[in-house]
């Protein structure tokens, strides 16, 4: 139903249409595009070729003026776009603004805000509960009480590809009696689902989340296990995260989304009604996280415990304002079998399991020169698959 040629199987099809912002090779100029198959659109030369009313939106080189438009406006540059791609006569106005994504580079699709990072896996709470703290009880006891979250730094979330360096801080083994300084010896990933927030607001409820997020991007929010565990006593993460968070380079439309919504897992006890929700906000997307080019694990993102939707209402129930360009993130996707934890902490054990490779070679956690690369798909219309892109983020020495 396109005059593109784009393969059955594409994750960047016309039922995806997700937006990012790019280069060309040779230039400075930011753009914001559509990835169409291999190749990607470039939007901003199309809607001013087309004198589409919403061109002056995409002009910044970043989709914050498009997120701050609001839910009508997505909806049309949405169909316009499908409109473009199934009507043969703008075939040759567009074709020229097609550019292979191999011959492009791109970069963080958003001027972000605020971040703030969840922990809602109900499995990787376990698992880390387990690690660090055996003899204690399983979950704290506000766990399956309210969405738990640190507001993170949103200056150094990163464009996918960005290389990670090693950060340096305090460490303090169990077996040391003081602490030292030094390059973290546990650097780690955490395979996660960010929200991108358009509309600003205040104390969102459950039934408005789509009224302000604009849509889905896959993060990594790099972690530092050894000085997170001595900065933590007793407040958060601190220096341990605020080094890197990488961002995959497009961003998936919750419009996109419709086929892979499905219920959450049951919670018990029932929410506080600030906290209830009346729709399937629970996403089926399956997640791949790569080490060096070998899978080593395929985190379930249906098993998150709180939703988006909640995780937003409660972010925002005391008074805290949205501004356009806010990410928050789902933290670490976990599932119940080892090949589907979404942090070495967990596949290691706490390291004290190491993870066979299929190169013969074990990791407990990340050595320098390693690249990550999380990836994921969702069901979409007949059987198709929605795409989000890979974020890839390699570790260079400190």
């Amino acid at each position: 139903m396109t005059w593109l040629d784009l393969a059955d199987d594409t994750p960047f099809g016309l039922e995806n249409l997700p937006y990012g912002a790019f280069s060309i090779a040779g230039a400075l100029e930011r753009r914001i595009g559509v990835p169409l198959g291999d190749h990607v659109l470039d939007l901003t030369a199309a809607a001013e070729e087309t004198a589409a009313p919403f061109a002056p939106l995409l002009t910044a080189g970043v989709l914050n003026p498009l997120l701050a438009a609001g839910p009508d406006t997505w909806r049309e540059v949405r169909e316009t776009l499908r409109n473009w791609l199934t009507e043969p006569r703008y075939a040759d106005q567009l074709r020229p603004h097609l550019h292979p994504l191999t011959e492009v580079t791109t970069h963080l699709a958003f001027e972000v805000a605020d971040y703030v990072d969840f922990y809602s896996s109900e499995q990787h709470a376990l698992n880390a509960g387990r690690i660090f703290r055996p003899d204690a009880a399983e979950l704290p006891p506000n766990w399956k009480h309210l969405p738990i979250a640190y507001h993170g730094r949103a200056g150094t979330v990163v464009a996918s590809g960005t290389p990670v360096v090693r950060p340096h801080g305090q460490r303090k083994p169990r077996t040391a009696d003081a602490p030292s300084f030094g390059p973290s010896q546990r650097l780690d990933i955490e395979a996660e689902v960010g929200f991108v927030v358009g509309v600003p607001g205040t104390r969102v409820s459950t039934a408005d989340f789509a009224d302000h997020v604009f849509g889905v991007c896959l993060v990594n929010d790099w972690s530092a296990r050894d000085i997170q565990a001595w900065e933590s006593q007793p407040l958060g993460p601190f220096l341990g995260k605020s080094f890197a968070t990488s961002v995959s380079p497009w961003i998936v439309p919750l419009a996109a989304l419709d086929h892979a919504r499905v219920d959450g897992p049951p919670q018990d006890p029932e929410p506080l009604e600030y906290l209830r929700t009346t729709e399937k906000w629970g996403l089926d997307l399956a997640i791949e996280v790569r080490l060096n080019g070998h899978l080593v694990s395929s985190p379930p993102f249906a098993t998150q415990y709180w939703t988006a939707p909640q995780q937003l209402a409660h972010l925002t129930v005391n008074g805290a304002g949205l501004r356009t360009g806010d990410l928050f993130a789902s933290g670490t996707v976990t599932g119940p079998d080892r090949d589907q934890r979404g942090s070495f902490l967990e596949l290691s054990w706490g390291g004290r399991e190491p993870l066979d490779l299929p190169d013969g070679r074990t990791r407990t956690f990340l050595e320098d020169g390693d690249e990550v690369a999380i990836s994921a798909t969702a069901p979409g219309p007949g059987g198709t698959r929605i795409g989000f892109g890979e974020v890839r983020g390699t570790v260079v020495p400190g």
